[in-house]
């Protein structure tokens, strides 16, 4: 079993602390996705597992093996960076193969290795050319076939498609989620894209400032968060939020109306937010909103409204939608569909 657990893992930069307190169990051969914001610590935390950063304290073990204090190279780790970082004057084939040359493997073992990884990445055409003649997508195929031909236990990736443009974002989410069911290994995936978190992960783990927020399947993260800082950061486009006060089985928002709920509020009076999804609001009769952008994409359309108290709101619609700036028109929603957070953001259920 090559799972991995992380025993209350903090990480310090001389005063500063960066992780706090992190425990984490990611089982054998399951895909998990670190996402956060800038800053939050997801590269920080996977560079630890990796051991290109040193624990601060606890403990990271990799299947029944402390590594924490274990150098990188016996970890059993390969990691994946943002860079492609592969040698220019290298074929292919070399740059796959290079990490086993260096550790002494026999050429027909490490040409077998070679093959293999080429053939999952469908690297077989290219094996003879040099990186300057890649697209970017291939020379980032390039550089998960060398972490493949290391065979190692986990595999680690930092951030791997930001330096891609969209539409290779999306054909490389693919190349990896079919990666990944093909050889069954463990891998931990740094991202700050939460779609791309929504798509490929087994799960997601939701960092905010060194600390989880939240750890659960993509769809759990989306349909049931525990907060209010999940729940926006899940989704795309994110939830709509706006500010209310508590009143029996109801929430009153200025910028919705009364918003009747089952849930156990507060005191009455205490300042609760409603949040609901895009797709829960739709354009209704009204001049209670401003439209200031309509985001018209054929199969679905965005409205971007001022609400009467200065709040934004994102409508989503799968009609064809075009409003002229500055139209004002009303919004509707079913009360059933909206979530309620209390004044610390914490979720109300």
């Amino acid at each position: 079993m090559t799972g991995v657990t992380l025993d209350r893992v903090t990480k310090r930069f001389g005063d500063v602390q960066v992780i706090h307190g992190v425990d984490l169990k990611i089982e054998d051969g399951e895909f998990c996705v670190f996402v956060g914001p800038s800053g939050c610590g997801k590269s920080t935390l996977l560079r630890m597992v990796a051991g290109l950063e040193e624990t601060t304290s606890g403990a990271i073990n990799i299947g029944s093996k402390d590594v924490t204090s274990v150098d990188p190279s016996e970890r059993g780790v390969a990691m994946v960076f943002q860079t492609y970082a592969l040698y220019p004057h290298m074929t292919v084939a070399e740059n796959m193969g290079f990490g086993l040359k260096m550790t002494g493997h026999p050429k027909a073992e490490t040409a077998a290795k070679v093959a293999e990884a080429a053939r999952i990445l469908k690297l077989e055409p290219l094996l003879d050319r040099k990186p300057k003649a890649l697209s970017g997508g291939q020379r980032q195929r390039v550089a998960i076939g060398r972490a493949i031909v290391r065979g190692p236990e986990v595999f680690l990736f930092d951030e791997p498609l930001s330096n891609l443009d969209a539409e290779l974002r999306v054909e490389m989410r693919v190349e990896i989620a079919r990666l990944h069911r093909e050889i069954g290994a463990t891998m931990i995936y740094v991202t700050h894209d939460q779609v791309e978190a929504m798509t490929l992960a087994d799960k997601i783990v939701v960092l905010r400032a060194g600390k989880i927020e939240q750890v659960g399947k993509p769809l759990d993260l989306y349909n049931d968060p525990d907060n209010r800082f999940v729940a926006g950061f899940i989704g795309s486009p994110a939830m709509n939020f706006v500010a209310g006060v508590a009143e029996t089985g109801s929430a009153l928002c200025k910028g919705l109306g009364s918003v009747a709920t089952s849930v156990t509020l507060p005191a009455k009076g205490s300042e609760v937010t409603v949040g609901l999804r895009p797709q829960h609001l739709k354009i209704g009769k009204g001049t209670t909103h401003r439209v200031d952008l309509t985001e018209a994409l054929g199969g679905v359309s965005y409205v971007h409204l001022t609400a009467p108290t200065g709040e934004k709101l994102i409508v989503e619609s799968h009609e064809q939608i075009e409003l002229e700036r500055g139209a004002m028109v009303g919004i509707s929603f079913n009360a059933k569909d909206a979530m309620l957070f209390d004044k610390d953001g914490l979720r109300l259920r």
